[in-house]
């Protein structure tokens, strides 16, 4: 009985160790098949990464590239933005002082004016007083101002721009072509060309420019500043005034300004002039011819006067033939 009872634990432990060992055998097992890909894993997202680092590196040496660049362009606009402010400033000065300028002529032009209307209601009672002194029938025996006459119902002005008449006698001139429009308180038309026969108003050619006192101040306004390509030569503005606006029985005035004349020949021109330029039945011609030579070219040395002399070696005899006037300044100056 006892060895009965002995011999049965023997082989229950015999089986328990051997399911033990297989359970130990496929835990091992497991563990073998686990380690083997494991490292695979591990070594493909290592590269995977490294590739994704050096990508991103990439870009960023890229960004900070083009950043460099934007802040040099960004710098660059800052200075343009500098300069422009600064001229801005400076034009706004300008600007501030060419409207005080203006304020001040319009002041000077209001007061001009009432004075011209004061003088034009005197010359009107001198008129009246004059007739009733001297009768109805009295005449005038001349209409002559400084020995320029001035009954002519329209001007031209043929004025030379070249350089040296720009540069040096402009403001002269000026004075001079307003001094000569105030001897013609009213007129039927006035006309502006320059020695080429260029028109300063080009809406105006081959027209007359009404004679108002706001036209009068348009014309000056604009002569400050007209400054267009001359020869020094008057003799095309003269030929293109006679051509286009003489007509039979109108008063015109032709008042050439200039300082040189540079062309070839004196007597060609003035007998170009005296055949458009034909004296009518009374012989009279078609356009009276003045002129003002202005001395620019007498500040030069005496070998490099010649084209001013020559100038009032023409004017003079043009005028002359043309029933005119030549007045020769001693000064280009204001």
């Amino acid at each position: 009985m006892s060895r009965r009872k002995s011999r049965a634990p023997a082989e229950f432990s015999l089986s328990f160790l051997d399911v033990i060992c297989c359970g130990f055998g496929a835990i091992i097992l497991l563990l073998m098949i686990t380690k083997t890909v494991q490292p695979q894993i591990i070594e493909a997202s290592t590269t995977n990464l490294e590739g994704l680092i050096a990508a991103l590196q990439e870009q960023l040496f890229e960004i900070r590239g083009e950043s460099r660049v934007l802040n040099r362009d960004l710098n660059a606009k800052h200075e343009q933005l500098s300069e422009y402010e600064e001229r801005i400033a400076i034009l706004r000065g300008q600007l501030a002082s060419a409207r005080s300028r203006y304020d001040s002529i319009q002041v000077q032009t209001s007061t001009n004016d009432v004075v011209t209307d004061q003088l034009a209601i005197a010359r009107q009672q001198l008129s009246e007083e004059q007739k009733r002194l001297l009768g109805s029938q009295h005449k005038s025996k001349n209409n002559l101002i400084g020995g320029i006459p001035v009954d002519s119902e329209y001007i031209i002005f043929v004025i030379d721009t070249s350089g040296s008449m720009f540069s040096y006698a402009w403001e002269r001139m000026l004075e001079e072509l307003q001094a000569t429009l105030s001897i013609y308180p009213q007129v039927k038309g006035i006309q502006i060309l320059n020695d080429m026969g260029n028109y300063m108003f080009s809406r105006y050619r081959g027209q007359w420019i009404p004679d108002t006192p706001g036209r009068r101040k348009v014309i000056m306004e604009n002569l400050r500043n007209w400054n267009v390509f001359s020869n020094s030569s008057p003799v095309e503005g003269i030929e293109a005034a006679i051509r286009a606006f003489h007509k039979p029985g109108q008063k015109i005035s032709i008042y050439v300004f200039g300082d040189e004349f540079t062309g070839d020949s004196i007597s060609q021109v003035i007998d170009t002039v005296d055949r458009i330029n034909q004296s009518n039945a009374n012989g009279e011609r078609l356009v009276r011819i003045h002129a003002v030579g202005f001395p620019v070219q007498f500040i030069r040395a005496p070998h490099l006067q010649t084209t001013g002399i020559r100038f009032a070696t023409l004017m003079r005899e043009l005028t002359y033939r043309n029933g005119g006037t030549f007045v020769g300044l001693n000064d280009f100056r204001p």
